[in-house]
């Protein structure tokens, strides 16, 4: 099916959506489902406002049924904190009760935080938000939830979230107490500069991943910076891909969000690609690295290499036909990303407890 199949005029008669149902939703039906986050690429004649409009549309019958002062948490935003989690499986302490405990509270009160900052976002940005199509439609911008309670709860969850980091450890809620700082300045600030604004994004991804291995007590090693940057750096330039495609119009663009007129189609195509190389490259030099070999006892992590060039490429290639208005909806909706990230996972953690005895046994069979 081409792409033109998503211009006006072309609508495909249903009894079972509204006359009102935007017509690029219509054509994503199949077998009677809507699958909005699955759509073909769209041509440069398309009207991402009104993409992304027919987005929020379907997004407010789904999560409808979630009260406004959850919604305005955003839980689904949680899935990121996993990676406070990735410190227990890289220090090979999976068979430790108290270690998975206290990353799971630390995780848990990144949880809490990162959602009281996303409150406190919300606020500042309110009025930028109702000229969004899709953010317009988020508890504040709406008016479903006051300045005030929104303002009550952030500071609630963030107090609560610091106090249970705390309870882990004084090093704990002291990387939290550094993404609170981070993360406001972001919000007052940092946002409106090029450049730091995708790198400030990048570094709480990186204080998310410094916060488990503090949890548990274990050397922050470099290359957890190191990969855990330069991937976060490729998603964040791809959030800024989505989000200018979503509102097209400079100026509604530079009304949102005052970096957007600067990132132009080819200066993101530009920064998603080199991120992504970097983002490779790291991968590769950490899975050769004499420090991850002596750690797993075997170098046959970097045969993993395949399984994350085709995933970072998937999250390229759909970033930039726009099927996904954040990378948080690519990974959760994309089944072929799920899958590749569950394949990845797989082997990894089986080549880092079981790839010594694997080498040994291939050794000793030649």
């Amino acid at each position: 099916m081409s792409p033109s199949c998503y211009r006006p005029g072309r609508r495909a008669a249903s009894k079972k959506y509204p006359a009102s149902t935007p017509e690029h939703l219509l054509k994503a039906c199949r077998h009677d489902r809507i699958r909005s986050t699955r759509l073909l690429p769209l041509d440069d004649e398309v009207d991402a406002a009104r993409l992304h409009s027919g987005l929020a549309l379907f997004d407010r019958t789904c999560c409808m049924k979630l009260p406004p002062m959850v919604r305005l948490a955003r839980p689904e935003h949680w899935i990121k904190n996993v990676l406070v989690l990735f410190p227990v499986v890289f220090s090979l302490q999976v068979a430790d009760a108290n270690v998975w405990l206290r990353a799971i509270v630390a995780a848990v009160a990144f949880c809490l935080v990162t959602s009281g900052i996303y409150v406190l976002n919300d606020i500042i940005d309110r009025d930028r938000d109702r000229l969004h199509p899709r953010k317009k439609d988020r508890p504040i911008p709406s008016g479903q939830v006051s300045v005030s309670a929104a303002a009550a709860e952030s500071a609630a969850l963030i107090v609560v979230g610091l106090l249970l980091a705390y309870g882990v450890g004084i090093p704990v809620a002291a990387v939290i107490v550094g993404y609170v700082v981070l993360q406001t300045a972001y919000s007052l600030w940092l946002k409106s500069k090029m450049i730091l604004d995708v790198m400030c994004i990048a570094l709480g991804f990186v204080l998310r991943a410094v916060a488990g291995g503090v949890a548990i007590r274990v050397e922050i090693s470099p290359w957890l910076f190191i990969c855990t940057f330069t991937i976060s750096l490729f998603l964040g330039f791809c959030k800024r891909r989505s989000e200018a495609a979503s509102i097209g119009d400079a100026s509604t663009a530079a009304a949102h969000r005052q970096t957007l007129p600067g990132y132009t189609r080819d200066f993101l195509t530009h920064l998603t690609t080199l991120s992504a190389g970097i983002a490779i490259v790291a991968y590769l030099l950490y899975a050769t690295s004499q420090r991850t070999i002596e750690h797993f006892g075997t170098i046959y992590l970097v045969y993993t290499l395949p399984i994350v060039i085709y995933g970072v490429f998937r999250f390229e290639m759909l970033s930039g036909w726009g099927r996904y208005v954040d990378p948080t909806d690519l990974v959760l909706h994309d089944r072929p990303f799920q899958l590749t990230v569950l394949i990845w996972a797989i082997a990894a953690a089986g080549i880092m407890f079981f790839g010594s005895d694997l080498q040994g046994w291939i050794g000793q069979s030649y």
